[in-house]
């Protein structure tokens, strides 16, 4: 027998009740190699035939020692035969050819010089070929469906290649044995899943037409066709389910660990970096719920800031997911509906940027899946998650990002995808809408620098994508428009939420990593943000380090470019009006200037801007680490002469991508987010928690807190929901109009008694009160209504304790933990 190592050629041949056509195709297939030079063996498998075709085969291995039997004890399908066949093959190349010889073996000569002359790893027999010889055709009806049956899969499975189950193909053999090694198809479909593995791997497959006769008894059929397309439909499901379940876990598993401390303290944790922002989603949740089970308006409430009320349209309570949970909260409290909101929702959030990249920016799955947990878990991400679920849970953005570019496609469904993006916008309008105005603003950056760097597409995409936005509009506008006349023209409407011009990130905040990174300094982070729930910047130096590299290295790619200026772009508009140049004094006129006073614009902090900056980088970070590793999984041990000298080559493209990856962990190791911090939260008094508040509040009256709650101490809200929401409040956590201009601010419009004792809690003297400041005092509380005054233990409670003595010209009375005045009717 002839060594394995010097084979030249392996022929295999799968076979499955074939005794009356094998005897003449192995005597055929053996003549025309017997006058080659090649070095050959040919390997016929039995897929478990039920006739004599086995013993065939053992006869024509006892008369040639270069034919082999390799016999299957079941029959399993073509795919299985050809695996097993495969497999046993020692050839430098490898013919697979059916039993039938429909496509005669002499056409090996075509492949061969095809493969000989061309930079390909496989040549294929292509009987759709221009060039190709039919000798004796199908039936007009077996030929049409198969035509057609065929066109199906090139489009769905592999675009390019017209003819993909013609049974006569060559292959490299090394390629070969790595292809069918990773199959999985038992069937018809093989021969496509093989094809789909040389593309993935970069290895070139040339058609090549041939001679082709059809044969009476043929096994392949049209129905074959929708056979292929099924079982390549059920393979990829498998492995989609597998990695995206994967990734979904790894996602969940991240969210779980971020918020632990939360979870396993639910009766009394508190995100220790959320200030007041804990209380106030909860009370969000609960109102939101009280409003479903009683069928009240669930734009509207008078619970907060009473009797004026509070514009809940005008807020962020987040209707698209509160409304939908109300019966979690009803059932187990708003501090689990907060808990599930910001766990799940940074879950979905990365799991709908990782789809999104895996459908337009890399096919490495987890490639894909690196940039979608950077994009839900980037710095800013978790700086929001302390506090603003609005800001990090942002999973409808991927889908609608997602249509925008289904519809610049010339083919597009324009009115399939108008319509769903209509609906997606409209629900993003009830999670929030300054994330949407941001993520449109990203939107516009992307597709202006897209367009820059490819300007055929613009003048493909525009016409699609303008009618696909003008049938969104009309699916958008009705189902939003009763909410927003509301929201900017309803009771306790307002125009703007002013922020100063100070808003900005510091350009140093890009280059610092952030409080709750793994390598971060809190005392560092807060001297460059508004507070830790507002630190928008913070990727830290190696991350924009790499990011600058990567654009660099790709920048011949339209997308690298788009997404590099949208980061960019971003960057520069989120540093506010004034940019001050770090380690100077001189400070320049920001590019936000522009958009500081338009409308809509003047009340987005800018700083958030950056926030745009996560998923691309996230793309980045995807297409870089998916290119790294296909570049991995495409080399492969050469074999001859002139692969041992391609060796050093390889071996350099290994410490290159390995280098690469490296880099990358590097740059993101020092951002990983650390688990968030809890504090216990103080009990809730006992004249609230256990209703001794009723005896005091008649219907329609108010609890006023001392001092009345505010932005800055709103613990009275939680006290609120504890007592089942049983009575309303003065003032409050929320945003609201103030003065003729009704400008908004946050919080309710302060009136001379609720200054007075905020003045006194954080340490001003207790002033001289007398008739004046008692007749106010009169005055303020009819204006809310009060049925009580309530002053629970806090810091300068003495000196709170003589001011509302003073005012009210009586002394209090200790119940249920706390002083207490009666003032109602």
């Amino acid at each position: 027998m002839t060594d394995g190592r010097s084979l030249d050629l392996s022929v295999v041949v799968p076979a499955y009740n074939e005794e009356r056509r094998l005897r003449p195709t192995l005597e055929a297939i053996r003549d025309h190699l017997h006058s080659s030079q090649l070095a050959w063996e040919l390997i016929v498998v039995d897929d478990g035939s039920g006739d004599a075709t086995a013993d065939i085969a053992r006869e024509a291995a006892a008369r040639d020692p270069r034919i082999r039997l390799v016999a299957a004890e079941h029959n399993r399908g073509k795919g299985h035969a050809l695996r097993l066949g495969v497999a046993a093959s020692r050839g430098a190349r490898v013919l697979l050819t059916d039993a039938d010889l429909a496509t005669p073996v002499a056409e090996l000569d075509r492949l061969t010089k095809e493969l000989d002359g061309a930079e390909a790893s496989a040549a294929i027999g292509s009987r759709a070929h221009p060039e190709a010889d039919i000798a004796v055709h199908q039936s007009r009806v077996r030929e049409w469906l198969g035509r057609m049956g065929n066109r199906l899969i090139r489009a769905v499975a592999v675009p390019g290649i017209h003819d993909t189950q013609c049974g006569f193909k060559l292959f490299d053999g090394d390629k070969a044995r790595a292809a069918f090694a990773d199959a999985r198809l038992d069937g018809w479909g093989i021969d496509v899943e093989i094809l789909q593995y040389f593309r993935r791997h970069g290895w070139a497959v040339a058609e090549v037409p041939v001679r082709w006769s059809h044969q009476e008894g043929s096994k392949v059929g049209p129905a074959d066709y929708g056979r292929v397309l099924l079982e390549l439909a059920r393979l990829k499901a498998r492995a989609a389910s597998r990695t995206n379940l994967t990734l979904l876990t790894l996602f969940l598993l991240s969210s779980v660990l971020l918020y632990k401390n939360l979870w396993t303290d639910l009766g009394s944790g508190y995100l220790a970096d959320s200030g007041q922002d804990q209380n106030q989603w909860e009370w969000f949740f609960a109102v939101t719920a009280d409003n479903v089970a009683h069928l009240r308006d669930p734009l509207f409430t008078t619970l907060q800031n009473y009797p004026d009320g509070v514009n809940l349209m005008g807020n962020t309570p987040m209707l698209g997911l509160s409304v939908p949970l109300a019966p979690v909260t009803l059932a187990l409290g708003p501090t689990i509906t907060w808990a599930l909101v910001l766990t799940l929702g940074l879950t979905a959030t990365a799991y709908a940027w990782f789809r999104l990249f895996a459908k337009w920016v890399t096919r490495d799955p987890w490639a894909a899946g690196l940039g979608g947990a950077f994009a839900a878990f980037a710095p800013p991400m978790i700086s929001h998650a302390n506090a603003h679920p609005n800001f990090c849970v942002l999973f409808m953005i991927p889908l609608i990002v997602d249509r925008v570019l289904r519809l610049c496609a010339p083919a597009a469904d324009v009115r399939r995808d108008g319509v769903l993006l209509g609906l997606f916008t409209a629900y993003q309008i009830f999670l929030g809408e300054e994330v949407l105005l941001l993520a449109s603003l990203g939107i516009l950056l992307f597709a202006l620098s897209y367009a820059l760097a490819r300007r055929d597409v613009l003048r493909t995409a525009w016409r699609p994508l303008a009618q696909g936005v003008g049938v969104a509009l009309l699916v958008f506008l009705p189902l939003v428009a009763y909410p927003l006349t509301w929201q900017f023209f309803g009771t306790q409407s307002y125009h703007s939420v002013l922020h100063g011009d100070s808003a900005g990130n510091s350009p140093l905040s890009f280059l610092r990593f952030s409080g709750r990174a793994l390598l971060g300094d809190e005392s560092t982070a807060d001297k460059l943000a508004l507070n830790r729930t507002e630190q928008n910047a913070f990727y830290g130096w190696p991350l924009i380090a790499l990011a600058f590299a990567i654009t660099v290295r790709l920048w011949r790619h339209a997308l690298v470019k788009a997404l590099a200026a949208t980061a960019v772009a971003a960057a520069v508009l989120s540093l506010g009006q004034k940019i001050r140049i770090p380690y100077t004094d001189v400070v320049l006129p920001g590019p936000w200037r522009a958009l500081a006073h338009r409308p809509l614009f003047e009340s987005v902090i800018e700083g958030r801007v950056a926030m745009i900056c996560a998923p691309a980088l996230g793309a980045l970070l995807a297409l870089a680490v998916g290119r790294l590793v296909a570049t991995g999984r495409s080399e492969r041990e050469p074999s001859g002469a002139a692969g041992r000298g391609a060796v050093g080559l390889l071996s350099l493209g290994r410490v290159n991508r390995a280098v690469g990856l490296v880099a990358v962990a590097v740059a993101l190791l020092p951002i990983v987010p650390t688990p968030l911090p809890v504090d216990e939260r103080a009990p809730v008094p006992a004249f609230l928690a256990d209703g001794l508040w009723r005896t005091y509040v008649k219907p329609g009256e108010s609890v006023v807190t001392v001092p009345v709650p505010d932005p800055a101490a709103a613990d009275a809200l939680h006290w609120q929901v504890r007592a089942g929401l049983g009575f309303p409040l003065p003032g409050g956590y929320f945003n609201g109009p103030w003065g003729p201009d009704r400008i908004g601010i946050y919080g309710a419009s302060p009136r001379w008694t609720s200054n007075l004792l905020r003045d006194v809690r954080y340490g001003a003297p207790v002033p001289d009160i007398g008739d004046a400041w008692r007749a106010q005092a009169r005055a303020d509380l009819a204006y809310w209504k009060a049925g009580v005054v309530v002053l629970p233990p806090q810091d300068n409670e003495d000196a709170l304790y003589r001011t509302v003595s003073k005012l009210l010209a009586r002394e209090g009375r200790r119940v249920g933990g706390v002083w207490i005045w009666d003032v109602g009717r």
